[in-house]
């Protein structure tokens, strides 16, 4: 792969010039209600900071009607916040009827049903 041009925008932890990330230092165990990780996925913002074996680009979707937003997939999790119609959510995953991703407005990241979010 050519490395990017010195005017294409980079990523955190990319470099002009560069094609993929590097960590500097130990990778960090970070809270998982306020930073968008799991074991198999990661928000691509914090690449420069910990590792995951696929990193994602939040879509940015508005949530369509009050909802829930939920600790684990499981819709018996204990909510988080409930967030309301109109407020936006970064979603980073949706799998199963169910979305990941971030409340923007408090940064807490959670689960919620995905036809609570905007699609497409």
């Amino acid at each position: 792969m050519p490395p990017l041009p010195s005017s294409a925008p980079t990523a955190p932890g990319m470099r002009p010039g560069r094609s993929g990330f590097a960590l500097v230092g130990r990778s960090r165990t970070l809270d998982p209600r306020t930073h968008a990780v799991r074991p198999d996925i990661a928000d691509v913002r914090l690449a420069d900071r910990v590792f995951a074996p696929h990193y994602a680009a939040p879509l940015r979707r508005t949530v369509l009607r009050e909802s829930m937003l939920r600790e684990a997939r499981d819709r018996a999790a204990a909510s988080l916040i409930t967030l309301p119609a109109g407020a936006p959510f970064d979603l980073l995953d949706l799998t199963g009827g169910i979305a990941w991703g971030i409340a923007v407005d408090s940064g807490t990241v959670g689960y919620l049903d995905a036809d609570a979010v905007q699609p497409k």
